[in-house]
C-alpha cells in the first residue's frame, strides 16, 4: 500500500536524491554511513508515512542537515551550505531517486529495501538503469527480494550492475565456470586472493567488502571433564 498520491511521487524522488547527492558530494560524506543515520534517525520513517512536511515541505539538502545533525558522520565533513549540484545529475542523486520510487510503488520500508541491496549496490546499478524506464529498476530489485536469500553477494552485484556471466566473465577475463563456482558458493570468495576481488569490485563499480559473505562467528561448546 502506497502512503501518499502519486501527485507527490516525481517531487519526493527529487528530495532523497538531492539530500543523497549534498551528502555525498557537498559534505564528502560516506554514502553508506550517512544512508545509516538517515535509516536511524526517523528521517526514513517519516518519509515513508508519506508525512507532507518531509515529502515536499523540506528541500534535500534540509533533510540532510536534519541527519547529519543527528548522529556522529558529521564528523570530519565539510558542511558547504553554498554548495550547488551539478547540471548533470550524480549517481547519488539518481540512487536516491529510484529508491524513493521503489520504496513508493512497493510499499517497503527503507531499511527493509537496505536488507536487500546495500545503498552502495543501488548506486552501482546507475550504469545501465539510469537509462532505463524506473520500471525495470523496481524489477530488479524485486528479483533480489525474491531470491536475495539463495544468492551470494556477487551474483547480487553482478546483476544489479545489469551484466550477464558471460559479460562479467569477459571483462574480468576469466572463464565462465570460474564465475560460476564463486557464485554458487562452490568457491569461497572470502578466500580469494585481495587483487582478485578488488578487479572484480571495479568492473563492478562497487566496494570490494560488498562483495565478501558474512557469515557468522562461530559458537563453541567447551566440555569440563572432572579430574577429581
Amino acid at each position: 500500500m502506497v502512503a501518499y498520491d502519486g501527485s507527490y511521487v516525481s517531487g519526493a524522488q527529487t528530495c532523497p536524491g538531492s539530500m543523497l547527492d549534498f551528502a555525498v558530494n557537498g559534505c564528502d560524506c560516506s554514502l553508506q554511513e550517512f544512508y545509516d543515520q538517515f535509516l536511524k534517525s526517523g528521517v526514513a520513517a517519516r518519509f515513508e508515512a508519506g508525512e507532507s512536511a518531509i515529502v515536499a515541505g523540506r528541500s534535500g539538502k534540509e533533510l540532510a542537515l536534519d541527519v547529519l545533525c543527528q548522529g556522529d558522520c558529521q564528523r570530519g565533513t565539510r558542511l558547504s551550505l553554498s554548495w550547488e549540484p551539478d547540471y548533470v545529475p550524480s549517481r547519488e542523486f539518481w540512487t536516491g531517486w529510484a529508491l524513493a520510487f521503489y520504496q513508493w510503488a512497493s510499499g517497503s520500508t527503507f531499511s527493509a529495501i537496505q536488507k536487500r541491496v546495500s545503498i552502495e549496490q543501488v548506486r552501482s546499478m546507475y550504469t545501465p538503469y539510469h537509462e532505463m524506464d524506473i520500471r525495470q529498476f523496481c524489477d530488479c530489485l524485486d528479483g533480489i527480494g525474491q531470491e536475495g536469500r539463495r544468492r551470494t553477494n556477487l551474483q547480487t552485484a553482478r546483476l544489479a550492475a545489469g551484466l550477464s556471466q558471460s559479460q562479467l566473465a569477459k571483462a574480468f577475463r576469466v572463464p565462465v565456470r570460474t564465475l560460476q563456482q564463486y557464485e554458487q558458493g562452490q568457491k569461497d570468495i572470502n578466500h580469494a586472493r585481495a587483487d582478485y576481488v578488488l578487479a572484480l569490485a571495479r568492473v563492478l563499480c562497487c566496494d570490494p567488502g560488498a562483495l565478501l559473505e558474512r557469515r557468522a562467528a562461530p559458537s563453541y561448546e567447551y566440555a569440563f571433564v572432572d579430574l577429581g
